[in-house]
């Protein structure tokens, strides 16, 4: 044995983990618990949950039913489920199977992704605001973190992304956008494509994609473009606590992410996905009742002359007129629990559309506080850990993370 490459493994080791333990790269469960843990420790009865982008319709009945036949066979492990849904999803979308990886949930493969290819040579280039668990992995990387705005329309403004820095590693899409709810277009991702620097790869996050129209892009995988698309069955198909979600791309691409994880599968969200795919109404269903739900609860806030950001997805912006850490836990005093701010938009919080019974309760509430006279003092900062900053110069208009 190499003593000195064993004692060098042991203590890279014991870094790696004490800096895991000091820096966790965080998801949207524990972004939204962290926010919660500042008011209370647990919901209490009878809470209205609108903070963590959930389906409160849960998983279908035929995933329910699979689930609940498959649980005499927890205690095993079983492959040829994960092979199942491989294959059914490669049928549907006509994929090749090679081209895709099943994993516990979409953020695995996202951190992933980000650890893999950012270093300290190859920076991470996010929109702000956007969903900020690529910003924690890169972290780890060490590398430069560039937020760009968003674009007027609240899209991704890919021409400034990709002209952010000519050594990115990674350009994140969130499409449809978390926390806004937009769409970036089909040809903005594809002038992404054709004009990121060099050797970088697009990350298209498609996890609210079932709740609108917009053109997936899957396709520019099939024709072995440089990019890793992500799904998962949290969303749409209410299985967040069930853990399931895919990465698709070249070979290749999810050769390179590999290394950083791969585990046995829990089988009764492999069966709940494959079973919700077979179901081809459930994705139009849902759509529209999210749809109506999210379009009653957009012509009431218009009424009521409260300004937010129109949604294709099952969250949106609204803009609180004060600081909005303030307003959030002045709904929680009321039992309704809204979405957190981002540094950007202090004043805006995230609502996510739950059923019709629990978006009513949410318009009294809001009413309530808004009528009430706005705190005349700032709440306590209560943000994720400062992100190490890199020293390269940025073109105008860009920032670092901070």
């Amino acid at each position: 044995m190499n003593t000195n490459l064993s004692r060098r493994s042991f203590f890279g080791l014991a870094a790696a983990a004490t800096a895991a333990a000091a820096m966790p790269i965080l998801t949207e469960p524990e972004l939204a618990r962290a926010q919660r843990a500042r008011i209370i420790r647990e919901f209490p009865p009878g809470a209205v949950r609108i903070d963590a982008n959930e389906n409160p319709l849960g998983p279908c009945s035929g995933a329910c039913a699979v689930m609940s036949s498959l649980l005499p066979e927890g205690g095993r492990y079983d492959d040829d489920l994960t092979v199942r849904l491989i294959r059914t999803f490669s049928a549907m979308e006509g994929l090749k199977p090679e081209y895709i990886r099943v994993y516990a949930g979409s953020s695995e493969p996202l951190h992933y992704t980000a650890l893999a290819l950012t270093s300290k040579e190859r920076s991470l280039v996010i929109a702000d605001p956007s969903y900020e668990a690529p910003m924690y992995a890169a972290k780890y990387s060490g590398a430069n973190i560039v937020k760009v705005p968003l674009a007027q329309d609240y899209s991704h403004d890919v021409k400034a992304m990709v002209a952010a820095d000519p050594n990115a590693g990674v350009l994140y899409i969130c499409n449809p956008n978390n926390p806004t709810g937009t769409v970036t277009s089909r040809s903005d991702i594809e002038y992404a494509l054709e004009n990121k620097p060099k050797g970088s790869i697009l990350l298209v996050d498609e996890a609210y994609i079932h709740f609108t129209d917009a053109t997936p892009s899957l396709d520019l995988v099939k024709a072995d473009k440089d990019l890793i698309v992500l799904r998962t069955f949290s969303k749409i198909y209410g299985m967040a606590g069930l853990r399931c979600g895919m990465a698709i791309a070249r070979p290749d691409l999810l050769a390179k992410i590999q290394p950083y994880g791969t585990n046995f599968l829990p089988i009764l969200g492999i069966a709940a996905a494959t079973s919700s795919l077979q179901v081809p109404e459930l994705v139009p269903e849902r759509r529209k009742i999210n749809t109506d739900i999210r379009n009653e609860t957009f012509s009431w806030l218009t009424a009521n002359n409260y300004k937010f950001i129109p949604s294709q997805t099952n969250c949106f912006m609204l803009d609180a007129g004060r600081p909005g850490k303030n307003v959030v836990e002045a709904m929680a005093a009321k039992n309704v629990f809204i979405g957190r701010t981002w540094p950007i938009w202090p004043n805006y919080v995230r609502i996510t559309v739950g059923t019709r019974s629990e978006m009513a309760t949410f318009q009294q509430a809001w009413k309530e506080v808004m009528n009430a006279p706005a705190s005349a003092s700032e709440p306590t900062r209560h943000g994720s850990p400062t992100l190490a900053l890199g020293t390269r110069d940025l073109p105008p208009g860009m920032q670092r993370l901070s």
